[in-house]
């Protein structure tokens, strides 16, 4: 078994997690990493996708949205835009919601109301994707 590590992940609104963790792995915006004790000092920004956070048999799976993770030798540190936990997340609501927005999109009268009804349907989409590996 490896041995713990220091895991931190914290959102704008709250501090999700702080805590002894064995392994994490994180969506890098080059690319997927995992991090373990004593891992080489690393930062880089995140990219959208699930964290998964492993502690003995049990693997806990967050979806983030930018940020930036900070790993040394003692822990990780990730500072999320937005982290949802997976469990959270409905599939089917989440499908209701991306063809809410599709429809707030092509229903936008005017630039400012389109823009963020777009934003929106973007987020959406980027937490679909993260779901189905995509």
């Amino acid at each position: 078994m490896a041995e713990p590590f220091q895991f931190e992940l914290v959102s704008p609104e709250r501090l999700l997690l702080s805590e002894p963790v064995e392994q994490v792995v994180v969506p890098g915006s080059e690319g997927q990493f995992t991090v373990m004790k004593g891992h080489a000092p690393f930062m880089t920004t995140l990219r959208p996708g699930v964290v998964d956070i492993v502690r003995g048999n049990d693997t806990q799976r967050i979806f983030v949205r930018g940020g930036f993770a900070d790993a040394n030798a003692e822990g990780l540190t990730i500072l999320a835009e937005l982290a949802i936990p997976v469990a959270e997340i409905n599939p089917a609501q989440l499908a209701q919601e991306v063809k809410n927005a599709e429809e707030d999109v092509a229903d936008a009268k005017d630039g400012p109301t389109r823009d963020a009804a777009e934003h929106r349907l973007h987020q959406l989409k980027e937490v679909q994707a993260a779901l189905t590996g995509g």
